[in-house]
């Protein structure tokens, strides 16, 4: 160890015991009504589903976001520390990627109900400072059955360092047989951020976004990027189910330029690579999809 990393080392805070949050739970009713189902549609200009009809794979993200009273929100716009979620005192919240079982179709016009469980919490050191890592189990059920088993991986960590670049992302995958083009704007970001009740100032305060998370511009949202990932998946494959779905945040992606949403086949015959690609041609986000051909 060199007597700067040692120095480093020496002066960074003693990793705080998470444990007892281990197993907390919580949970939330929610009509998965057409009307934000539609609103979302009309957001993503996609169409829009119907009563009926089985809620798209990532659209479950739109609801069951409830409101706490402006007087209990931090400085970021996310609820403050120590509610469900542990206290960790780590300035910058962000969520770093999932894996999501669909076992059954959410059905629009219907009530639903969402468990959520901490199962783990990682304390970690990298190259840019402390990380706490929180793993949430959600179980999205209908009349008890259960739909969707979601694992998120929610990442906190340091502050910026004043002036310091940030890091290169990986070059993207260079075989994508499947690619759609976006161009994201501020209105796209206020939207979904409104129907997922978001109100984390990195989706619409630039000067925010700028000055205390050390970000360049605004920033997109990770579960927009996903949801559109899904829905990739599911025009490359309209012949089959997605039954799991795993994604990773590699690295931001801002409003001021465009992105792909990109695909190609996988390892297997059911199994679909999938990434988004920066204006620069990083990989900002990967994925993999796996199908099934029986109906749920």
């Amino acid at each position: 160890m060199t007597e700067q990393s040692r120095l480093i080392a020496e002066a960074a805070p003693a990793p705080q015991d998470w444990s007892a949050w281990i197993g907390k739970s919580e949970t939330a009713r929610d009509i998965i009504t057409v009307e934000r189902a539609t609103a979302l549609a009309a957001t993503l200009d996609v169409p829009a589903p119907a009563a009926g009809d089985a809620l798209p794979p990532g659209w479950h993200w739109i609801f069951f976001n409830g409101f706490v009273p402006r007087s209990e929100v931090g400085a970021d716009g996310h609820p403050k520390r120590g509610g469900f979620l542990p206290p960790v005192p780590l300035p910058r919240r962000m969520w770093a990627g999932g894996r999501i079982d669909y076992l059954s179709p959410l059905i629009l016009g219907r009530m639903a109900t969402k468990t959520s469980e901490i199962t783990k919490i990682e304390n970690k050191s990298g190259r840019r400072g402390n990380l706490v890592f929180v793993t949430v189990r959600h179980t999205f059920s209908m009349e008890a059955k259960p739909c969707i088993v979601e694992e998120q991986d929610i990442v906190y960590r340091d502050p910026p360092q004043p002036g310091a670049p940030p890091p290169a992302p990986e070059p993207a995958p260079a075989d994508p047989a499947h690619v759609i083009e976006l161009s994201p704007d501020p209105v796209l970001l206020f939207r979904y951020s409104a129907l997922t009740y978001n109100g984390h100032r990195i989706h619409y305060d630039r000067s925010y976004a700028q000055s205390e998370e050390g970000y360049r511009d605004l920033v997109v949202h990770g579960p927009l990027l996903a949801t559109l990932l899904q829905g990739l998946a599911g025009t490359a494959r309209p012949d089959a189910m997605l039954r799991r779905f795993s994604f990773r945040g590699l690295a931001p992606v801002f409003v001021d330029a465009l992105f792909r949403v990109e695909a190609s086949p996988g390892a297997g015959p059911d199994d679909l690579r999938l990434w988004i690609r920066d204006s620069g041609g990083g990989q900002a986000m990967a994925a993999n999809a796996i199908f099934a051909r029986d109906t749920p």
